[in-house]
């Protein structure tokens, strides 16, 4: 006697969403070569609109090469040389956030489309198609590491600096080249994080069984999270789009918003909520950004960029704290209605004061800024002053994040409030 057939729906049937788990190298390839072609993309038309095209030596690919590298997290290191009379430092820590999320929202979309339409996939799986995408993403990081190398001559200036730095032999110079090992390590990590991050927010996306159970206190708070980062780079835009069409400037502008718009709209959002900035804009760098960032940052000393010291440049910065509330709010709102209905209000709270806290932490991580570049002329005397500059701009670490802490209870106590007797999505 033959065994009966199986109910497509019974436990022995195979599941529904097998088919869409046949993800292999094809979707993997596709997957890194979007991703690495939207960095490339983006990285290239905002150093096109910065006036980077015009480099000699064909040496544009090249620093679009290092401009994805620094994106994904990876080490540039800056050289310089300045003949047998002189001496040259530089250096350089800095990460187009606006490359960077670009590639995270293309991979990270790349990493979730054979896995829609399924609740539950197990750990090897998971593991396997993302070892798939990380092969292919450290081939990847390899050929850019290796390609993002190159040196450029320095000009003294017209006239009698010039001459002079000719007659003594001094032809400064500088360069970048990468570190290969510690771009790997930091891509891999990026890629890593991509990966994690995409499980959390997607509310579709399959976890392992003995995670599922985290589903409903972990999802919503990274997606209403997430959805808050992208709000305020939102913002940011629409506010860059039109000083661009009102104030010119348009090249300048458009270089921000294709490689460095969340370095701008992200260090906002904390100081909105009441963190400190400290930094120093020092000698012959000319900074695309908001006027008011370089009038408070070009001092003599180390400046502190916070809401006071903002607003007495230019009142209009307490619109920061009205524009952080009513987004918290929104998101504290967003996460609530996304939870399933046995969630407390104290809990919101507490769910979304570590949310809160990881993306403060993470924005204090990577939007800081690092840039100097050093030429000591000693036969040149005064004559060789405005060869040096610095920029630097660094969070207060502790003080942001307790503040991310305490902005987190409230509002997400305020949203567990408002959401009582809204239906919650399944």
């Amino acid at each position: 006697m033959s065994a009966p057939t199986p109910h497509p729906h019974s436990p022995a049937a195979p599941a529904p969403g097998r088919r869409a788990a046949r993800h292999g190298w094809a979707e993997a390839v596709a997957t890194v070569l979007v991703g690495s072609a939207a960095m490339a993309l983006a990285a290239a038309l905002g150093l096109w609109a910065a006036g980077a095209g015009d480099l000699p030596d064909n040496a544009f690919p090249r620093v679009v090469a290092a401009c994805v590298v620094t994106a994904v997290g990876g080490a540039v290191e800056m050289s310089g040389d300045a003949g047998a009379l002189a001496d040259s430092r530089a250096g350089l820590t800095v990460m187009p956030l606006s490359v960077t999320l670009v590639g995270a929202l293309v991979i990270g979309a790349g990493f979730l489309r054979p896995l829609r339409h399924r609740a539950v996939a197990g750990a090897p799986e998971l593991a396997g198609w993302a070892a798939r995408i990380a092969l292919l993403w450290l081939l990847v990081l390899i050929g850019l590491a290796s390609a993002a190398r190159q040196t450029f001559r320095i000009p003294l200036g017209d006239g009698l600096l010039d001459d002079l730095g000719e007659f003594f032999g001094i032809s400064p110079e500088a360069g970048f080249t990468t570190d290969v090992p510690r771009t790997v390590l930091f891509g891999l990590l990026w890629l890593a994080g991509v990966f994690v991050l995409a499980l959390l927010v997607s509310p579709g996306a399959p976890l392992p069984p003995r995670l599922v159970r985290f589903h409903g206190a972990v999802r919503p708070a990274a997606y209403a999270t997430v959805a808050l980062l992208l709000a305020h780079v939102a913002v940011a835009l629409v506010i860059a789009l039109v000083v661009a069409a009102t104030r010119g400037h348009t090249g300048d502008t458009f270089a921000v918003i294709l490689l460095g718009l969340p370095n701008l709209a992200w260090p906002a959002l904390t100081i909105g909520l009441g963190a400190s900035w400290r930094g120093r804009v020092d000698g012959p760098f000319e900074l695309p950004v908001p006027r008011l960032l370089d009038e408070v940052l070009r001092t003599p000393g180390e400046s502190t960029l916070n809401l006071r010291t903002l607003a007495g440049h230019d009142g209009r910065v307490w619109w920061l704290v009205v524009v952080d509330a009513v987004l918290l709010l929104a998101a504290a709102y967003l996460m609530a209605s996304r939870s399933p209905a046995r969630v407390r209000p104290w809990q919101h709270a507490v769910h979304l004061a570590v949310a809160l806290v990881a993306a403060v932490l993470m924005i204090c991580l990577t939007a800081r800024i690092s840039a100097r570049y050093g030429l000591s002329v000693p036969v040149l005397g005064d004559l060789g002053t405005g060869l040096s500059g610095e920029v630097y701009l660094r969070p207060r670490l502790w003080s942001a994040l307790g503040l991310a802490a305490l902005w987190g209870l409230v509002a997400g106590l305020l949203g567990g409030l408002s959401a009582r007797g809204v239906r919650r999505r399944r």
